[in-house]
């Protein structure tokens, strides 16, 4: 079992995934944490590969930039990605983005 720094949340969002202008694919987004998350793409990358990430948010204009992530597994379930660089404004987004996905507790 794998113990995570930062939990997970179950999401379902577009991205775009891209090497070094050599691929630029598309991906589904299935969970999301301030770090990481797990994409299925057509793609096969290998571990220790760096992507720069593009995740589509529904209802927002422009995506939140992960201008570099590297992939910790790649399989049939999916790529794992660890977040290595993320701009302070985009992470700002993602903070909050994460911050809603939590559960509320109730006083």
């Amino acid at each position: 079992m794998v113990t995570r720094k930062h939990p997970r949340f179950s999401v379902s969002l577009s991205s775009t995934l891209e090497h070094k202008n050599h691929f630029r694919h598309a991906g589904s987004v299935r969970n999301l944490s301030v770090k990481g998350c797990r994409v299925d793409s057509i793609i096969s990358p290998f571990t220790g590969m760096q992507l720069a990430m593009q995740l589509h948010i529904p209802g927002e204009p422009k995506p939140i930039l992960i201008d570099n992530a590297a992939v910790r597994w790649s399989d049939s379930a999916g790529i794992g990605l660890e977040f290595l660089t993320v701009a302070p404004p985009h992470q700002d987004r993602l903070n909050c983005m994460i911050q809603q996905l939590q559960p509320k507790t109730i006083p």
